[in-house]
C-alpha cells in the first residue's frame, strides 16, 4: 500500500458519522486558507518584502512539495487550494478586511467545530497520534472530489 493510501486510510478511520465528515468538508479547507493567511500576516524583512513575498510564499514550496511526494493528483489539487487561498486574501485585502483578525477568527471557528464533529463521531482527531495529520486533512478532503471525477490519487 502507498504511502498516501495508508494515510488517507488512517485519517479516514476517525472520520465515518456523516455530520463529522460533512463539519470537515467545510472546517478543513478553512483552516488550511487561514493558515495561510496567518502566515501571510507575519512580517517579513524588507530586502524580502521589496520581492513581493511573504513567509506564506515560502512556507509553500515544502508543503506543496510534500503534497507532490504523496501523490501527483493530490499535489495539483493541493497547488490548487494554495492558490485559492492566496486569492482568497488578495479579496480581503481589497475588501480592506484585516487578514490576520479575519484568519484567527475563522481559525478558532473552524477548530471548534472539528472537534465538535470529533465529539460527535466519537474519536479522537488523527493529529493527537501523528502531527502529519494537519497536512493530511487537506489531502483526505482532496481524495472526495478525486474520486469523483475519476481520477487515481
Amino acid at each position: 500500500m502507498r504511502e498516501i493510501e495508508r494515510l488517507i486510510n488512517n485519517y479516514g478511520e476517525s472520520h465515518q458519522n456523516s455530520t463529522n465528515v460533512w463539519i470537515h468538508a467545510i472546517a478543513v479547507p478553512a483552516i488550511y486558507f487561514v493558515t495561510i493567511g496567518l502566515v501571510w500576516s507575519i512580517p517579513v524583512p524588507a530586502f524580502i518584502a521589496e520581492f513581493n513575498i511573504t513567509f506564506a510564499h515560502i512556507l509553500a514550496v515544502p508543503v506543496l512539495y510534500y503534497y507532490f511526494k504523496l501523490s501527483g493528483p493530490i499535489g495539483a489539487a493541493m497547488t490548487l487550494l494554495t492558490i485559492a487561498a492566496f486569492y482568497g486574501i488578495e479579496l480581503l485585502l481589497f475588501l480592506e478586511i484585516s487578514v490576520w483578525q479575519f484568519c484567527l477568527a475563522l481559525f478558532v471557528v473552524m477548530w471548534i467545530l472539528q472537534f465538535v464533529g470529533h465529539k460527535i463521531e466519537g474519536k479522537k482527531p488523527s493529529f493527537f497520534e501523528d502531527l502529519r495529520y494537519l497536512l493530511v486533512g487537506p489531502a483526505w478532503w482532496w481524495v472526495h472530489w478525486l474520486k469523483r471525477l475519476n481520477i487515481q490519487y
